[in-house]
């Protein structure tokens, strides 16, 4: 049964700019059900929210239809190619760099 899935596909669908490029897959294994999210870059906002807050919605939503169906659901969603992630230290600092911030 895919009720999960399904439910996941149509919400996001609804949520973005671009619903052709949501692709969601789905895994079973010994902890439960993983639905894997993938939308398109410019859509990446819509799906996260405000401080994670549309996220977080949807995670607890899964949860709802993971209980009705006995199962536990869990959400992963995948920063699509070419994003934005948050910045490592070592990609905006060289070694040298770091070590003069630390000095007092």
């Amino acid at each position: 049964m895919t009720a999960d899935k399904d439910f996941l596909e149509f919400l996001v669908k609804e949520l973005v700019d671009n619903p052709d490029s949501v692709k969601v897959e789905r895994v079973v294994d010994e902890m439960g059900v993983l639905l894997t999210l993938d939308v398109s870059p410019e859509d990446m906002g819509k799906i996260i929210g405000r401080s994670g807050a549309t996220a977080k919605a949807i995670r607890t939503l899964l949860r709802v239809v993971g209980m009705k169906n006995n199962a536990r659901v869990n959400l992963k969603i995948n920063e699509p190619e070419g994003g934005s992630g948050p910045p490592t230290q070592s990609a905006t600092k060289t070694v040298d760099e770091a070590m003069e911030d630390l000095k007092v």
